[in-house]
């Protein structure tokens, strides 16, 4: 019996102490993310593509405007040919076609020119924070925007300033 209390005992003494020795880290990535150079860059680019791809969708609405328009006019004359109707309500269905894909496609390309441009940040970020981890011994940084945990009872410290100062900001 006492053999098996000094066991536990052993067993649970460097748990307990491990246990103790729980450090946290939180972090704003957002707000280091807002303050780094690399990100006024890529955000700029950004807004250069997408307003490339604005200026060419408000052509393909324009020019979907113009054939409502004809549609309308040509809907309204009763002179109008029931072949000449049906080819220009093909035609207008066939541009709002290319315009749905042309929209789909920019909005896909948008978010994989994000993804491109801020990768190169978000991993720059997270090496800074691998670092400031290891350099002080914490055992979790976690964003402090995260919603997930709801409860911690360990202190926790705002690591905000040392993932600043490793990236120079």
């Amino acid at each position: 019996m006492f053999k098996k209390f000094l066991l536990f005992i052993a067993l649970a003494l460097p748990m307990m102490a491990a246990a103790q020795n729980v450090k946290i880290g939180l972090v704003d990535v957002n707000e280091v993310i807002r303050v780094m150079p690399a990100t006024a860059a890529a955000q700029k680019q950004l807004e250069e593509v997408a307003a490339k791809y604005d200026e060419q969708a408000k052509s393909l609405q324009e020019d979907l405007q113009k054939q409502a328009e004809e549609l309308q006019a040509m809907q309204n004359d009763t002179n109008t040919l029931p072949a000449i109707m049906e080819r220009k309500v093909k035609a207008f269905q066939d541009s709002q076609a290319r315009y749905q894909e042309f929209a789909q496609k920019a909005e896909a390309d948008i978010a994989q020119k994000q993804q491109e441009l801020f990768l190169p940040i978000t991993t720059e970020i997270r090496n800074a924070i691998e670092s400031v981890g290891r350099e002080g011994n914490y055992t979790l940084i976690q964003s402090s925007a995260s919603e997930i945990v709801f409860y911690y009872s360990a202190p926790a410290e705002d690591v905000t300033p040392l993932v600043k100062k490793k990236l120079g900001l």
